[in-house]
């Protein structure tokens, strides 16, 4: 795949995941995360470029495309929250950070790479956003971070038929997946047991059942889907466990 991905949450668990996917098949990325130190260790792993920053400030989307180059084959926004409670506890900031965090940076990013993005007919550059199965089951606890996602699947397909056919656009959705940002989650084996049951398929994700598919749909071999949420949860969006 030539050009470069530009991958916002590049030192998290899903956006390292992706990067190193993409890199280990020769493909140029330049990653975009907060933690400078843990940034640059794994550029320095992978050979890729780099800029430190928080998806929250809104200078930080032209200054990740101009460091990413001008030759970029797709845009991966693996940034999230997890704020999980009872709806009378939820405040405004609750609510503005998770849409801004999740709905909002994701809008900027792609916004801000538009102009840098190759234009080629025949392999369309690729942009993948980021869902949850609580964007499309509900959950008690998940009014704020629900509704975020839910924002995010609306951008998507809007995004999809607005720049079609020359951009594509998707969305992953997952279940709960093992990784930093959900380790309090899982923390107890009981607890991450009790979750993993929930599911038609018994285990928690992982973050390279994520990456599986946010590559898949990076590729040309996706060339002819867009405008999809695809649901990597286990089955749990659609299906009810046994038992």
């Amino acid at each position: 795949m030539a050009g470069t991905i530009l991958i916002y949450g590049g030192s998290g668990g899903i956006g390292t995941a992706v990067a190193r996917r993409l890199t280990a098949s020769g493909t140029s990325v330049h990653l975009v995360a907060r933690d400078e130190s843990r940034l640059q260790a794994l550029a320095a792993e992978l050979g890729a470029s780099y800029t430190a920053g928080d998806v929250t400030d809104a200078a930080l989307f032209a200054r990740a495309t101009a460091d990413a180059g001008d030759a970029l084959r797709g845009v991966v926004y693996a940034v999230g929250t997890i704020t999980l409670k009872p709806v009378a506890r939820l405040s405004e900031a609750d609510f503005l950070t998770d849409f801004r965090v999740n709905a909002l940076g994701a809008a900027l990013a792609v916004q801000a790479a538009l102009p840098a993005l190759v234009r080629d007919d025949a392999a369309p550059p690729s942009i993948v956003l980021f869902s949850s199965v609580a964007a499309a089951q509900g959950f008690a606890f998940h009014g704020s971070i629900g509704m975020a996602k839910a924002a995010v699947e609306g951008l998507t397909r809007s995004l999809a038929a607005e720049l079609a056919p020359k951009v594509r656009v998707n969305a992953v959705a997952p279940s709960l997946t093992r990784t930093p940002l959900a380790q309090r989650l899982v923390a107890s084996e009981q607890s991450a047991a009790a979750i993993a049951a929930l599911h038609p398929l018994p285990r928690l994700g992982t973050a390279e059942d994520i990456a599986a598919m946010t590559t898949f749909l990076l590729s040309s071999e996706a060339s002819w889907i867009t405008g999809q949420v695809l649901r990597v949860d286990g089955g749990r969006s659609t299906l009810r466990a046994k038992g």
